[in-house]
Formats: C-alpha cells, structure tokens, sequence
C-alpha cells in the first residue's frame, strides 16, 4: 500500500493523543489549573492534528462530514463517531480539571473509555480487511492499543506503566513483523485463484492489463525493496522502543523524558510508514507485483 504522509501523521499522532487523554481521563496524572490545561493542549493538538491529517486523504475532503452516516457498518464512521465523543466529554472533563480543581470521575472515566474506543476502531480499518493479509490479524488492535497506551502514559509522566506499556507493544510489534511476512502465504491467494482460472492450468501475466500508471497501482501496489525494509525495522525498533526504555531507565528527569517522547514518536512513525509500505494488497496479484 502507498504509503500516505496524511495517514502515517494521522495514525501516530491521534493516537498518541488518546493515549493521553485516556491517562489523564482516569486520573493520572490527577494535576489541576495550568499544568492540568498543558496536558490536556497536547492531547487535544496531537489528536485534533492527528484527524485534520487524515482529511488530506480523502478524495473530497467537503464530504467528510458523510463519514458519520455509516456507523452501522463501516469502521471508519465508528472511528469518526468515537473520535467526537471522547474529544466532547473529555472537554467536559477537562473545564472541571482546569476551572474548578474538580475531578468528576465519572465522565473522566467516560472520556478514558471512548479514547480507547477510538484508537480500537482506527486498527480495526486495518484488521478487518481480508485483501490485506497482513493487516487481518487480532495483532495489529493489539498493537494500536498498546502504542497508544504506552504513548500516552510517556507523555503522562507515568515511568512504571510507559515502561511495562512501550515494552509490551515492542514484543508485539516484533511479533506482528513475524506474522505479516508469513501472511499472504499463509492466505493462499495466487493469480489463479484471484482470476478463476486455476482450474486449465498454471496462471501467469502476460503482460500488463495496461500501458500506464492507474489509482490501483498509486495506492494498492506499492513495493518496498527488502534490505530497505529490514533497515527501517531495526531504525523503528530502536528509536521507538529500545532507546525511550533506555531513556526510562536512568535517572529520571524532564530531560531524559523529553528524548524518550521524541525518539518513541521518531520510531513509532517510522514504523507506520512500514505499516503501509509493506502491506501488500491482492490486487498486486493482476499486476505481477507479489
């Protein structure tokens, strides 16, 4: 899949700021007046920036407010739906953290509840497509979820529960690396199942199905070269996990966790440039290009 710039900032940075407002939702850290409005500004600039970048995706950005009409049965509309009630409600928590030095849990824990909702549904575009084998895994939410908790929880403040989090999602990370080069094997699709022709005999392209460049081949077909990708794995993993625990682990100070935010959102996006660049789509199988 041709990797976006729109989607790849879109996906990282919203979910760094759920992430957030899910810690800040539930009470940690339980600050109030300014320093409860600097922490709540960053998760509502990181998410609102996160879905701003996603409209410059959209083939008619006017019509993005039909996104909301299909909650029912598209991931997509759920994501814009439970994207609008968390940044609401956490609002709403958020005057009672900064203006009155009041924490009403309640709609904290509500505002929490419907961040990770959100986060749920953005993996889930991805997860429940089976033209992408290696998206269609219960690995990839179980990714989204634990970068954007353990995300949050480093730009919360909160060491113990970043360090148990960002290792947990570096496991899985390597894990869904492992199951996503095996996965469009594993499905079984070849040319000649996509084309029904299997049953005369072997299948092969002759040529291509035409002379220029088409959307399906600038979206669907994009390929990333091998020993290019291995680079960026190991430039993903140590910047976005490795070296923010590290960071972690020393002595503690604002400093050490400002690199750690930094080099967690440095990797984090370089591994979501992956994300998309190596997913490969069954269209390819048209094109010779798996």
């Amino acid at each position: 899949m041709y990797p976006a710039p729109s989607i790849i900032a879109f996906s990282t940075l919203s979910g760094l700021g759920f992430g957030l407002m899910f810690w800040l939702g539930i009470g940690m850290p339980g600050s109030t007046g300014l320093v409860a409005f600097v922490f709540f500004a960053i998760a509502y600039v990181l998410a609102g920036a996160g879905l701003i970048a996603s409209t410059f995706h959209l083939g008619h950005p006017e019509r993005a407010l039909l996104a909301f009409t299909q909650w029912r049965s598209s991931w997509l509309s759920r994501e814009a739906v439970g994207a609008v009630a968390a940044l609401a409600v956490m609002g709403l928590y958020a005057i009672g953290r900064v203006f009155f030095a009041a924490s009403w849990i309640p709609i904290g824990w509500l505002g929490a509840a419907l961040s990770l909702m959100t986060v749920l549904t953005t993996s889930m575009i991805y997860a429940q497509m089976k033209t992408v084998p290696r998206w269609r895994s219960p690995l990839t939410p179980a990714l989204y979820l634990a970068l954007s908790l353990g995300g949050g929880a480093l730009l919360a403040g909160q060491v113990t529960w970043a360090l148990l989090l960002i290792g947990m999602a570096g496991l899985l990370q390597l894990a869904w690396w492992w199951h996503g080069d095996r996965a469009f094997s594993d499905a079984g699709t070849t040319m000649a199942s996509a084309t029904g022709l299997g049953h005369i005999g072997r299948v092969s392209a002759f040529e291509p199905p035409h002379t220029g460049p088409n959307y399906l081949l600038r979206e669907m077909v994009y390929v990333v070269g091998r020993k290019h990708a291995f680079k960026l794995r190991i430039i993903a993993f140590v910047l976005g996990y490795a070296l923010p625990l590290a960071f972690l682990l020393v002595t503690f100070s604002h400093w050490m966790g400002l690199l750690a935010v930094l080099s967690h959102i440095t990797g984090i996006l370089a591994s979501r440039w992956l994300f998309f660049a190596e997913a490969e789509h069954v269209v390819g199988l048209y094109y010779g290009k798996r």
